[in-house]
């Protein structure tokens, strides 16, 4: 018998494992819980669609943090969006 394929996507993981409270994934990897969970369980094929959705995170989150106003919730940061809440507020 013939053994399966072994996945040859590589985890994204790089050792720094802690949970983003408001985001709900790893600050280090960007994957979810759920994510992570499967990981080690699934095909290449599941495993490029987890980083395709780590690379999303990873954008929005550099995004807030370099402070621009690419998702809605970023803090105010100066742009005019950002301005316009600071007001708001």
């Amino acid at each position: 018998m013939s053994q399966p394929p072994t996945p040859s996507v590589a985890s994204p993981c790089i050792n720094v494992c802690k949970m983003d409270d408001d985001g709900g994934f790893c600050i280090g990897c960007f994957r979810t819980i759920a994510e992570i969970a499967v990981w080690s369980r699934t095909r290449d094929e599941q495993r490029l669609h987890i980083l395709v959705a780590v690379e999303r995170r990873r954008i929005e989150h550099s995004a807030c943090a370099a402070g621009e106003d690419f998702r809605d919730d970023c803090e105010p940061t100066g742009s005019s969006r950002g301005e316009e809440r600071a007001r708001e507020e």
